[in-house]
């Protein structure tokens, strides 16, 4: 099982004008801790409009950051939204291309579409259409990064002409391909694109059990693959904190994970927000805990080593490729996070990287045998010539 961190660089009222400077670097710092400490991934996401909750709106960015300051984690991006009319996918495309030339060949793409009115409405789209938005965008940015050059394309969201997007990744025949999940009926989906299934459902051990099982049966045997090679892959994202105190580690993680609950169900249910005026982190300290926070808070990576080495085996059991630990959520210290993130490397991690090491054969002949399976069934695209001749602007 392989370990990452997807940082949603939360940032709660009051702020000063270094504030999200602050926050950028220090989430710069942590995933440079994160390469040091031997964690596999450093995920960004993509989030609009969502003050308080998530101000990282540019991953692009901060992976391309990450780049310069890392060498061996893989940098994914846990989502770029792929409705057209947020990211064109001419512009997603060059940008997966970029961040794999500058990485080495460490890039990873998953899509998403955003959720909320606040953040879709920003941007004209609706809760109705967005997954088919979102589906065609990316359809269409992975045949950009591979065609040479790129056909066309004519659908309901987007029109681009033939062109050949430069530069192309480095990885070849493209970076690993993922989708965000919240339930079960969209991890299948997953499976039957090929994509990998990066979920943010919070489940425990017992839940995502039937989930792995589900993905790995329809991948191997109903998978038509969207990109031209297969990604099977479970990850899940969990509430993270180590450290040696018990009722400490959950003292902490009630308050901030608690305000992630909140935030959440302020943008997504009962929040009625006013742009540059709502004070979420106020309000949430005059409300009670949000119902189910507890339980959230017990059933994730919150606490001792031995407490964490626990849950985690149990997610290993159950077949999760990956567990992904939400960062820089409420109010919780940088130094919090770099000491549970040194604790957990120095005294957990080491046992379950023994372990993926051991069983790296059976899991490559897995998935040979279901890439070949899954690759056999992707449909022949017709053979479209392309012959591109571009006009100079003084041309008559």
């Amino acid at each position: 099982m392989k370990f990452g961190g997807i940082h949603l660089m939360q940032l709660p009222r009051p702020w000063a004008n270094e504030s999200d400077r602050t926050l950028l670097n220090s989430a710069l710092e942590l995933a440079e801790l994160s390469d040091r400490c031997g964690f596999d991934y450093v995920w960004g996401t993509e989030h609009h409009f969502l003050e308080e909750y998530s101000h990282s709106s540019t991953p692009e960015m901060f992976l391309a950051a990450c780049s310069q300051r890392t060498t061996k984690v893989r940098l994914a991006h846990g989502i770029i939204q792929t409705p057209p009319c947020i990211n064109h996918p001419a512009r997603v495309a060059e940008r997966i291309a970029a961040l794999d030339l500058l990485s080495n060949g460490r890039a990873e793409f998953g899509m998403g579409s955003g959720a909320t009115i606040t953040e879709l409405g920003g941007f004209s789209v609706s809760q109705q259409e967005k997954k088919a938005m979102q589906i065609e965008g990316f359809r269409v940015a992975v045949r950009m990064m591979v065609e040479e050059p790129f056909s066309g394309h004519e659908g309901k969201y987007v029109t681009v002409p033939p062109r050949n997007v430069k530069p192309k990744p480095l990885q070849k025949p493209h970076p690993p391909l993922w989708m965000a999940c919240s339930r079960r009926e969209s991890i299948i989906e997953a499976a039957r694109l090929g994509l990998g299934a990066l979920t943010f459902s919070f489940a425990t051990p017992e839940e995502a059990r039937p989930w792995v099982r589900d993905y790995y049966e329809t991948i191997e045997n109903e998978c038509e693959p969207m990109g031209y090679a297969i990604n099977p892959n479970v990850a899940i994202a969990a509430p993270f904190l180590c450290d040696r105190d018990q009722a400490r580690a959950e003292a902490a993680g009630g308050e901030n994970y608690g305000f992630f609950v909140h935030g959440l169900g302020h943008y997504s249910f009962f929040g009625e927000h006013r742009p540059g005026k709502t004070d979420i982190w106020s309000d949430f300290q005059t409300k009670p805990k949000a119902e189910g926070a507890s339980e959230f808070i017990v059933t994730g990576c919150i606490g001792t080593p031995d407490k964490l080495r626990k849950t985690l085996r149990e997610f290993e059991e159950a077949g999760i490729d990956q567990v992904v630990a939400v960062r820089q959520v409420g109010k919780l210290s940088f130094d919090l996070e770099c000491s549970s993130l040194q604790l957990f490397a120095e005294q957990v991690l080491p046992e379950f990287k023994e372990r993926e090491l051991g069983n790296a054969r059976k899991k490559a002949e897995r998935w040979a045998r279901i890439s070949e399976k899954a690759m056999a069934r992707k449909p022949k695209q017709p053979e479209r010539p392309v012959e591109i001749v571009i006009p100079s602007a003084g041309h008559h």
